[in-house]
């Protein structure tokens, strides 16, 4: 009787060795944390450039006559030479508002790195009111200073002191009523997704809510009222800056906790 065959036993298949992310893992995860670290600072010095534009040129522009100024006030100002601080104080202004552009974007993408999905209704009102602070900022301060530019800038005839009254009006409109008003939202709501991150802290949050109250409800037209604004821009970019390397990428719960 014939024997089978013997066989040779089949070795089990190489088993494919799963690629070791050990080191890969942190690698990314430091270059995750390093562009956050970036963020944060260049969102820091961004609102820093803008606080120190903005001061100057308001300071500069509000060397006009105020709205209670005598007619024979507001004529001798627009006569004499002191109307090239308010000159130059407008043309600084635009500087002013693309450095808080630049902040606000950069604050934004800060945001966005630690918390991924932030809530929809205070990332779209931060969005839109950063800009329509900007864009009041511009045109309150056009109208305030444009009896000044045409006297600097042009030959032509100046106008009345009740026109050069009504420009100023116009301006003071703008800035302390309702751009100040998107200054509020936009801190009220940077402040809210600033916290969500765990990037504010809980001390600061109170201010801030605090102080966008206040510019929200605020009716005065005193200059100071106005740089309650940049200073609170400067504190939390501080703040940011010094936080700048503690601010780390979120973990996985966190994430899905956002």
């Amino acid at each position: 009787m014939a024997e089978p065959p013997i066989t040779q036993p089949q070795s089990p298949p190489p088993v494919a060795s799963s690629p070791d992310t050990s080191e890969a893992a942190p690698a990314e995860g430091r270059a995750t944390q390093s562009v956050t670290v970036k963020l944060a600072r260049l969102s820091s010095l961004t609102g820093i450039l803008f606080a120190v534009l903005f001061v100057i040129a308001l300071v500069l522009v509000h060397t006009t006559p105020t709205l209670s100024a005598s007619d024979a006030d507001i004529t001798a100002f627009y006569n004499s030479s002191s109307t090239a601080l308010v000159t130059v104080g407008i043309y600084l202004i635009p500087l002013a508002g693309i450095a808080f552009l630049w902040h606000s974007h950069t604050t934004r993408l800060l945001i966005k790195s630690r918390t991924p999905s932030p809530s929809a209704i205070p990332y779209g009102l931060q969005l839109v009111s950063g800009v329509l602070f900007v864009v009041l900022l511009f045109a309150g301060t056009a109208s305030a200073g444009a009896v000044a530019l045409l006297k600097d800038l042009t030959s032509a005839p100046l106008p009345s002191a009740d026109f050069a009254r009504g420009m100023l009006a116009v301006g003071y409109g703008m800035v302390f009523v309702y751009a100040l008003r998107g200054a509020g939202m936009y801190a009220l709501t940077t402040t809210t997704l600033l916290r969500s991150g765990k990037i504010m802290p809980t001390w600061l949050a109170v201010l801030s809510y605090l102080m966008a109250v206040f510019l929200l409800l605020i009716t005065t037209l005193h200059p100071a009222a106005v740089l309650v604004f940049p200073a609170w821009v400067v504190i939390v970019g501080v703040m940011i800056f010094v936080r700048a390397g503690r601010v780390a990428e979120p973990t996985v719960s966190e994430r899905q906790s956002a």
